[in-house]
């Protein structure tokens, strides 16, 4: 399914305008921080980028950050580095 502009232009502002939708992930709502880091990747890079950036499998971070996945600290914050330096 491709992300409308109107989707990424959504997120982008809500990330740039709200502190508590950007914390999510940090105040120990796992399942709806990881569907917020997605909706960023999505709204930013996308998957096929980010798996460049970071020589790993788009289809593993889709699957992380899916409602079963289960990220591990040290890819979160290569992620997270990789949407900042973005």
């Amino acid at each position: 399914m491709a992300l409308t502009i109107d989707f990424k232009e959504t997120i982008q502002a809500r990330v740039e305008s709200d502190a508590e939708y950007r914390t999510t992930l940090l105040s120990g709502e796992t399942k709806v921080g990881k569907s917020l880091l997605r909706d960023c990747i999505n709204a930013t890079i996308g998957f096929q980028e980010l798996g460049g950036l970071t020589e790993k499998s788009p289809k593993s971070f889709m699957r992380m950050f899916g409602p079963n996945g289960n990220p591990q600290a040290r890819n979160l914050f290569e992620i997270i580095g990789c949407l900042q330096k973005c």
